[in-house]
Parts: structure tokens; sequence; C-alpha cells
């Protein structure tokens, strides 16, 4: 029965969802001054992590810095309740350097919520959204599920894993979100009548144990990293490291009790038909696709600082329960550890990401915009990404301003963005440092060099912040000038002998020394410089002289590159109407519509014969 309507608000946009794509979209319009609903299913929910409670990682990491040096608040919140620190990769060169933190799961919420309950011109409303109201091809407004309307001009959709959503465990299929929480039931027919195509995807999580009952004797323990780090650019100090996490491993036992279940496995018996997560998968995935392998990393990791539930990172699991019991009990200080949740599967709906513009932005009416997991991606990193970048578009937008696109020489963002509105993704998107053609050049410590006042210039970064970004440019500066001072040969040669090099016969500078990968710390100890300058300033400046070749190659390619993305695409082009385009190249052109030459020669199935055509095209039409 049709439900009667009632104009419930009228505000500038409609952010729905309150996940972590919804906060980050929700405070960026909030705080650029439009007035912003938040709609969610359960206020309990918000900024809730279903699957590990941790944030940063490998390319995540990269992504938490520059949500933070643009503006947004993920970095903040994780540095204030971390349990633990630890910089990944740290062996090996800058560029995949990550930072990783374990969170306090029950604390990131509270923390979170309170920033948006605080928030000026951002009100939270509990209700499900029904249907986008769409008028003359632009967003009017968004109906909730009691009949309620909100008036709106933009709306962000951040439904996470929310839609139409169904857990799975061994033969039980349940209609809920993930914890048990609701699922969304209502938007997805209307997604589809809007034009959206609309595609299914999976995810799973593992058990979750009581930490009393795990012998921890049996397990590797792995502290956080001594040394102090923070995801964000103003946290005055580094978060302290409060527990331990714990590294064990499956074994021949534990591969035994999963092959001889397979039957069972919802993965394999056909009950799940979704796509899952390539880089992530269930453990049943990970015993049948490397079977030579006789054991698989599993990390005990806490759940928060008021729990004694611990995360089983490593056996994500779909399996039915007295399977699960089997299983997790093979594990080496796992067998007499009690389990508090089971794991899970998780499918849901999700949208073909050719169907959306580089601002995240719907193609086919004004004012949609959608980020996070209905966008086809995984990670909390990469849906607050999107929500920020979906939220500030839609700000610039309502503001009458241009829109704000990042390349991908500029950010992690960038290619991000970039990989899920020119080539789409049949699974669900993970971001890897192997994705980022220009990652020496986008290293996370930099990211406020690169992206603070582009921040500034859409209006989010606060005067404050960006004085801080120039002061520590102005370091930064100092210190690179500071490091061309010459050390006299009689004080240099011992230094230099003792690492391994041949006395020099002259002086050298302290960036001849960083050439020659010698720690700024042991340069700063022996001769007593540089202390007035701040650690990151000092790490920044180091980067910048050991890889100086590289980053002077990377710069290059970047310039070579942006020829290519300076000479835009006309919206109105006929690709079909081009002689010499391939007829492959002609669908996905159309398909795509990309803004630039650059664009196009990243979309799957146009070649470079198909650009040198375009280019044909466009000095011809000029």
């Amino acid at each position: 029965m049709e439900r009667s309507s009632f104009i419930e608000y009228e505000t500038g946009a409609v952010v729905v969802g309150a996940g972590h794509a919804g906060v980050e979209a929700a405070l960026a319009l909030a705080r650029t001054g439009i007035d912003t609903v938040m709609l969610t299913l359960n206020p309990d929910s918000i900024a809730f992590m279903p699957c590990n409670p941790s944030i940063g990682g490998t390319a995540k990491g990269h992504l938490v810095r520059e949500i933070d040096a643009l503006g947004g608040q993920m970095g903040i919140i994780a540095d204030k309740t971390a349990l633990q620190m630890r910089m990944l990769n740290a062996g090996k060169g800058a560029a995949v350097q990550c930072l990783r933190a374990q969170q306090d799961k029950n604390a990131y919420h509270r923390e979170m919520k309170s920033v948006l309950e605080n928030t000026e011109n951002l009100r939270i409303l509990q209700g499900e959204a029904a249907e986008i109201l769409v008028e003359n091809g632009k967003c009017a407004g968004v109906k909730t599920s009691y009949g309620g309307v909100i008036r709106c001009r933009a709306v962000i959709l951040c439904t996470g894993v929310y839609l139409n959503a169904e857990t799975i465990t061994g033969e039980l299929k349940q209609q809920a979100g993930p914890n048990g929480f609701s699922r969304a039931t209502f938007l997805t027919e209307n997604l589809e009548r809007l034009g959206f195509t609309i595609r299914r995807f999976k995810t799973g999580t593992p058990a979750r144990m009581d930490g009393r009952t795990v012998d921890y004797s049996k397990c590797e323990i792995q502290q956080g990293d001594e040394k102090g780090y923070a995801f964000s650019f103003i946290s005055e100090t580094p978060p302290k490291n409060k527990l331990p996490c714990y590294l064990t491993y499956t074994n021949r036992k534990t591969h035994e009790i999963i092959l001889n279940n397979l039957d069972r496995s919802p993965l394999y018996n056909g009950a799940i038909q979704s796509t899952g997560p390539r880089y992530c998968p269930s453990v049943e995935t990970k015993v049948v696709r490397f079977k030579d392998k006789e054991r698989h990393q599993i990390f005990i990791e806490p759940e928060g600082a008021d729990t004694n539930e611990v995360y089983v990172g490593g056996m994500s699991t779909s399996m039915p329960h007295d399977v699960q019991r089997q299983m997790y009990s093979s594990v080496a200080g796992l067998e007499r550890a009690e389990i508090v949740r089971y794991g899970y599967a998780i499918e849901y709906d999700c949208i073909d990401t050719l169907d959306i513009l580089p601002t995240l932005e719907f193609k086919k009416a004004e004012g949609i915009y959608t980020a996070g997991q209905i966008n086809g991606t995984s990670g909390y990193e990469e849906a607050a990404a999107q929500g920020l970048m979906a939220g500030l578009n839609a700000s610039l937008k309502l503001r009458g301003l241009p829109p704000f696109v990042l390349r991908r020489d500029e950010a992690y963002i960038g290619v991000l963005i970039d990989d899920l509105v020119t080539k789409g993704t049949d699974e669900p998107y993970r971001m890897m440092t192997s994705r980022a053609e220009h990652r020496i050049c986008l290293r996370q410590d930099d990211a406020d060099f690169r992206l603070t006042e582009k921040g500034y210039q859409c209006g989010l970064v606060s005067e404050a912040r960006l004085k801080r970004c120039r002061e520590r440019r102005a370091a930064y500066e100092s210190l690179l000038a500071a490091f061309e001072a010459r050390i006299p040969q009689k004080l240099v040669a011992p230094f230099v002998v003792k690492y391994g090099y041949d006395e020099p016969q002259g002086s050298l500078t302290y960036a001849d020394l960083l050439k020659r990968s010698i720690p700024l710390k042991d340069i700063c100890e022996t001769f007593g410089v540089f202390g007035e300058y701040p650690e990151s300033v000092k790490e920044s400046a180091e980067i910048a002289v050991k890889y100086e070749g590289y980053l002077k190659q990377g710069l290059e390619q970047i310039e070579r590159a942006k020829r290519l993305e300076d000479k835009a695409l006309p919206a109105d082009i006929d690709y079909f109407a081009i002689g010499g385009l391939r007829l492959e190249a002609r669908e996905k052109l159309d398909r795509v519509r990309p803004l630039n030459l650059g664009q196009a020669g990243r979309i799957s199935g146009v070649n470079p014969a198909d650009i040198s055509v375009l280019m044909v095209y466009l000095a011809t039409r000029n």
C-alpha cells in the first residue's frame, strides 16, 4: 500500500548512510556551509567497523593521510582511538611504507558520532531511504520508508553493504545487514528505475573470540612500533601502543577439516553466486587455491579496550557453525578458545561505477552522488576517501563552484576514483600501491604538501591547518637547503669509512651522505645538527634527497602524461560517427564518456591506435 507522504525537512543535501563514506561526506558538506541531513538505518552503526577494527595498511595508509590532508576526519579519530600503531614495509622503499593502526572499535564509533552530533549544519535522522526523487533530470529529494520527504538538491548514496543484504553461514541465509543490523530493502528498485546498473557483490568476516580463552603462549606476539607515528598531520602527539596483537597459523589438520567439508561451504555448494574480494579471500578459498601451502597466517587482534573480544584475522569464513568450531580449535592457541560471534559471508547490491562521473555524480541525473561500497569497493579507507570527494563535489556544485577531481599523479584518491569510473570493477575493489604508477611521488609523508592547499581552496581546510602546512613546507625547504652545507674532509672521512665507503678526497655535503643511504638519524647524532627540525620534516627531506633521481624521473613521466590529460574531449562527442575507431572502442568510449584523452587511453578495450584517431578528430574539429 502506498504510504502518505509529508515534508520532513528542506535542506541542501542528504547523505544516505552513516558508515565511513557517509560520515566523511556529511562532514565535508556541513563544514563547507551546506545544510545537511544524514539519514541512517541506525545511529548505533555510525562509523561502525563490521570487519577488522583497523585503519590503514598497504596503500590504505596513504588514503588516510590524504583524507586528513584534505580536511577529513578519519585520521584524527584513528589517532585518538588507536590501540596499536605499526609502519608496514618499513624495510622497503618510502613509496610503499604504510601506517596501520589497530583501533578500539567502540571508541572509534563513539568519537566519530560525537563529532557528527556537534557539527554545525548537520542533523542525524534515523530512517531508511526508499526513493530518490528526481525532477527535470535533477535531484529533488529523498523519500523515506515511513513516507517522510526530505527536499534537497543533492544526495550522496553511501549505503555500504546494506542494500538487500543477506548474511550466509552454512545452510542458513538471513535477510540482515552486518553484525545483525537491519538491511535496506527499498532503494535498489528505485536506483534501477533511475538508470543505475545494479550488480551483486560479497564479502565476509571471521569469528570473534573471548580473548581470555586464547592461549597466547602458543602465538607470536606482535608489538606496536616503539617510534611514535600518527595519521593526522595535526595530531599533537603520536598515539601510544596500548595492546599487542598476536600471530599464529593454520595447519594440516585445519586444512583437512575445511577440505572435508567443502560440500557444506556456501562458496562451493552454489549457495553464494555473487563476486567476492580477490585480495581478502575466505580461509576456505585460501586452502583450496593454495593447496601446496602448509599453513596460512592468522592474526589475533583486539576489538577494543572495553571488551575481551578478539578478531581472528585471516580466517574469514561462511562455514556452518559446527565446522567453524572444529577448524578454529585446530589452530595453535585457539584449541580451547570460545567463540563469541561466528563468521559469516554477506551479499549486497552495488552499482556499476561506469555509470558515474569522476566527480562521483551519476551521469543520468544531476545531484546524485555515490560513495563507498555501493561503488563496488572494499575497505573503510576507500569508502572514506570517496565519501569526502563526493561530499566536496556536491558542496561545490551547490555553491556554484567548479568540481574537484584529483588526477592519478596527484593522489591515491585520484587513482582510486579514476580506476572506478574509467575501468570499472567486476569484483570488490581494493587499493594497492601497485595500482599507482606514480607512487614514488605519492608518498604518505608528503600528502599535506600535495593536497592541503587544494582542500583549502575547496573550503574544507581551515586557515589554522593551512598555516601549519605552510610552516611545515617552509621548514622542509629550509632543511633541504641546510643539507647542502659542507662537512670538512677530516671530519667526514672516518664517518663515511665506518659505513663501508672509500675515504673521500675532499669535503662532502650532508646530502652526499644521505645519497649514500646513511641514515639521517646517524648524521644528526654524529655531527650534532638539525635538532631544531621536527621529525616529520626530517623524514620528508631525507626521502626527497635519497630518492632525488627517482623523483625526477617520476615528475618527467607525470609531465608526459599530463599532455594527454590536458586534451579535453567534448561532452557531446558522437563516438559512433568517428571513422577509424574500432567497434569495441566506440562502445567503450560511449559507455564511459571520458573527459580527456588520458582517461580515454586507460579504458579497457581502447588501444593507442584509437587514441591517435581521437587526436586527429580533435585537430579537425577545432
